[in-house]
């Protein structure tokens, strides 16, 4: 499909540059970002004589800019929204999450997926970096909805298996080009040392990146230290988790050592604010990740432990605690915020394709509304979208050159009320 998107304000975030001109998709790519002003040249650039629009959109100067990437998310929580609140990690976890999870079959989760991309659409999220229990029911759903999909391993002493992880890396990296999966496990408190070695040699075997849930507790590295001698980054680094790269979500409570190991390993810190800060678990040291080069990505963890999965309210409560952990009104500055949402995302999740608008790069983007209060006056677009953005202000959100979203409405194939009906039904079977 040829999509023609002019009258546009440009964020490519290749630069703080905004541009004013028009995008060009053509199929699942971008084909021109530029001012459009001369046609003809653009033609003779791109070895085209025409190009018959499939559709001309008319941006009227809102924002054009890369999608969001969530880089951590358990799609399928959507069912423990607002189910197992106020209560510490370890007691959420174990007493409330794990038995009701317990119930849960792949046609479940199939659904509850659906309904966590409804709610990423509107978000302006163009790409979930998605750890759950059934990894090819989550694939289908996101097919199924046009959404992009990283998934990860999330193995653990209780469920799934090394053996499935390597399955599912043979096979989702191929299955469709919305997919793709990296090597993973649940985190260094729910694996033993034998099913760790097993999930590093596979690393190893693939030359391939690490994911777990990482640091995310005071009692969580208490307990490694007690066990293992060492914090959770530095004992799993010590089998060789890591050589192939990699990255930790949370990441809260952070040693010299482990920030070391970062830098050395070239690891993503992939921090959660609302979730750590609902669950009490602490505010993770951004500061110190960006004074040291460590690459900083943004999730917005499951809807059980959320609830919301809004990257607006991330973006600010990145700053925000950052700005309160070291009392410093300058740290985290916005425009270092927007990286990670976007550009910083892309990377952890090895899409580097849909980083920045640019030539030859996916047709994944997000139109941003600045006709209204929140936006307005125009003095800094990018710190307006940070600090007082919402999700109201997403206009359109695209994904491999579909319209997936569009001035509140989702694409027509899309049964909304039928994947709300689901749930309800699935709610009423576990948990009522």
């Amino acid at each position: 499909m040829n999509i023609r998107l002019y009258n546009a304000r440009i964020l490519t975030m290749e630069s703080r540059e905004i541009m004013e001109g028009e995008v060009w998709v053509r199929d699942d790519r971008i084909l021109y970002v530029g001012d459009g002003a001369a046609p003809d040249d653009v033609f003779r650039k791109l070895e085209l004589k025409s190009i018959v629009w499939d559709r001309e959109i008319d941006c009227e100067r809102n924002l054009l800019m890369p999608g969001f990437k969530n880089a951590h998310t358990h799609s399928g929580m959507t069912l423990l929204r607002s189910y197992a609140d106020d209560l510490p990690l370890q007691s959420w976890l174990n007493e409330q999450i794990f038995p009701v999870e317990a119930k849960l079959n792949g046609e479940m989760i199939y659904w509850l997926t659906k309904l966590a991309v409804l709610e990423y659409l509107t978000s302006g999220i163009t790409a979930v970096f998605d750890m759950y229990l059934t990894p090819e029911t989550i694939a289908d759903a996101c097919v199924d909805m046009g959404m992009r999909c990283v998934q990860v391993g999330g193995v653990n002493n209780f469920s799934q298996s090394a053996e499935l992880v390597e399955k599912m890396f043979q096979e989702l990296n191929k299955k469709h080009l919305l997919l793709s999966y990296q090597i993973g496990f649940h985190a260094e408190y729910t694996c033993s040392r034998e099913l760790l070695e097993r999930i590093s040699a596979l690393a190893h075997q693939y030359k391939a990146p690490v994911y777990a849930h990482l640091s995310e507790t005071e009692s969580e590295v208490d307990a490694c230290r007690k066990q293992h001698g060492m914090t959770p980054p530095v004992y799993l680094d010590s089998l060789g988790m890591f050589d192939y790269g990699g990255g930790g979500y949370h990441c809260v409570h952070m040693t010299e050592a482990d920030m070391e190991i970062f830098q050395k390993r070239g690891l993503y810190a992939i921090t959660n604010p609302a979730s750590n800060l609902k669950l009490a678990s602490g505010i993770a040291p951004i500061a110190e990740f960006l004074k040291r080069k460590i690459t900083v990505a943004i999730g917005t963890d499951g809807p059980a432990s959320n609830n919301c999965l809004d990257m607006f309210r991330e973006m600010f409560l990145v700053t925000g605690l950052a700005k309160m952990r070291e009392k410093d009104a300058s740290a985290a500055d916005a425009w270092e915020v927007l990286k990670m949402a976007t550009v910083n995302g892309s990377k952890a999740m090895c899409l580097p394709d849909t980083d920045v608008l640019a030539e030859g790069k996916l047709a994944d983007m997000i139109l941003i509304d600045l006709r209204q209060p929140n936006m307005q006056p125009v003095h800094n677009i990018p710190k307006n979208i940070v600090y007082s953005g919402s999700k109201q202000n997403v206009k359109m959100t695209m994904i491999n050159g579909r319209i997936l979203y569009e001035n509140g409405k989702f694409a027509d194939f899309m049964d909304v009320d039928g994947i709300y009906a689901k749930a309800e039904e699935i709610k009423q079977k576990i948990i009522d």
